[in-house]
């Protein structure tokens, strides 16, 4: 029961992992949401000799209506002899921790001292948050005493889901499905840092205020004019339009969002959490180089913009003389 609480509590805070997607800028005029069943974008492949992985670039958010299904994808984690998730990293307190870390829980989504949104926010952002407000959540008072940082989270998932999009989706759930049924080797990348006082952590972040505010304004900005961006990231994506995907840039909220917590009083001073986007894609360029180098076949997946990104883990390992090929 501690753990359970404590990862809808302080865990809840790292939400917004340093590889998490972010929003795609595009031009106006896709409006529409695809739906039905749908393939996804083809495959990176990443080969040394006659050794191959094939990447799979993970997004969201995606059309709440869309099935997705790849057959290609569906092969290549049969024939496969291992398979490397999307890294991501979390907090670990310790059983006894977690305990102590239980009567500073209550109020831990609250602003210091009781304060309102309309206390710690810039007068002109908090004017746009209430007409997005009024729009995607209507009437709520106690989400006025949260700090920005989960009001943008409640703000963000609902107006994506008014307009036809979800960051829930069930792609993960389906390639996890897929590698247990074809009983694939799975090897993490995964990154997880001990706090040596969570309590002390967890009383600084509530007394913290203010480090969280850029990830709203984000937010807000995203919702306010990207919409028609996401939905052709989106579009992009569900039907494998390579040439549309390589065409768009990423946005900034998931960054803003991300920095608000490694920034808080309660974990800046962790050096472990600061390199934790370096140390994740360390570990998967390691279990990349010696799973092309043990295995006739490797199933892998990454983000979509870290496989976009021109320092990212495929940039880095053909750097080394290894053959990518981007999908067409």
């Amino acid at each position: 029961m501690t753990r359970k609480v404590l990862t809808a509590v302080a865990f809840s805070l790292l939400a917004a992992s340093a590889w998490a997607q972010e929003d795609a800028q595009a031009s106006e005029g896709d409006t529409v949401v695809i739906t039905g069943q749908r393939p996804g974008p083809g495959l990176w492949k990443v080969s040394k000799g006659e050794h191959v992985m094939y990447v799979f670039g993970d997004y969201a958010p995606l059309p709440i209506k869309m099935d997705w299904r790849s057959h290609e994808v569906e092969a290549i984690i049969a024939k496969s002899q291992e398979y490397l998730p999307k890294p991501s990293f979390g907090i670990s307190v310790g059983w006894w921790g977690g305990i102590k870390m239980l009567p500073f829980a209550i109020g831990i989504k609250n602003n210091p001292d009781g304060g309102k949104l309309i206390d710690v926010l810039p007068a002109d952002t908090y004017d746009r948050w209430q007409a997005l407000k009024t729009k995607y959540i209507g009437k709520n008072d106690s989400i006025e005493r949260e700090r920005p940082m989960f009001v943008a989270d409640t703000l963000y998932q609902q107006g994506l889901e008014k307009n036809g999009l979800t960051m829930r989706t069930d792609v993960y759930s389906k390639l996890d499905k897929l590698v247990k049924q074809y009983k694939v080797k799975v090897t993490s990348s995964n990154v997880q840092t001990e706090l040596e006082s969570p309590t002390e952590a967890l009383r600084a972040f509530k007394n913290s205020p203010g480090t969280d505010v850029l990830c709203f304004a984000r937010t807000v900005e995203r919702l306010e004019s990207d919409l028609d961006a996401m939905r052709a990231r989106a579009n992009a994506w569900a039907v494998g339009d390579m040439s549309k995907i390589s065409s768009l840039s990423f946005a900034d909220r998931e960054a803003a969002c991300t920095d608000a917590v490694l920034n808080n009083d309660a974990f800046k001073s962790n050096e472990k959490l600061k390199q934790v986007k370096e140390t994740m894609q360390k570990n998967w360029l390691a279990n990349a180089e010696r799973a092309l180098e043990a295995n006739d076949s490797t199933f892998a997946v990454l983000p979509l913009v870290r496989l976009l990104d021109p320092k990212g883990p495929l940039a880095v390992l053909q750097a080394k003389g290894y053959k990518v090929e981007a999908p067409e």
